[in-house]
């Protein structure tokens, strides 16, 4: 989820670099929960705090509630992030593109191992 077409467009192309197959973007909250939707559900979600002034913790709490993994990017340092999502990793724009890449291509590692052992 990111509301700025050319970060969002330098994320996509990073992750899709990488072999990742990315669903969006997402520049709204409803975007991002018609992506959200599709089958199979996604294995990390990366979002963007803000989006356009609407923060996006409702939907990182349902992306919580349904065990999917996700990353926040930000321009913003700690303190809008609700004590709650503390312990989500945290990228802050700009990124680097080999940590942020790796990091996405870490945590959906680990989620597809978590998913073969249920």
């Amino acid at each position: 989820m990111e509301d700025d077409f050319l970060i969002a467009d330098d994320f996509t192309r990073r992750l899709a670099q990488s072999g990742a197959e990315v669903l969006g973007p997402a520049a709204t909250l409803d975007g991002a929960d018609t992506l959200y939707r599709k089958e199979p559900p996604p294995h990390v979600a990366v979002l963007d705090i803000n989006l356009r002034g609407t923060p996006v913790f409702p939907f990182a709490g349902q992306l919580q509630r349904d065990n999917i993994p996700f990353v926040f990017c930000t321009g913003y340092g700690d303190d809008p992030i609700a004590e709650c999502f503390r312990h989500v990793p945290r990228f802050e724009k700009p990124l680097s593109k080999k940590g942020f890449v790796d990091m996405i291509a870490e945590i959906a590692r680990l989620y597809a191992g978590r998913r073969s052992t249920q």
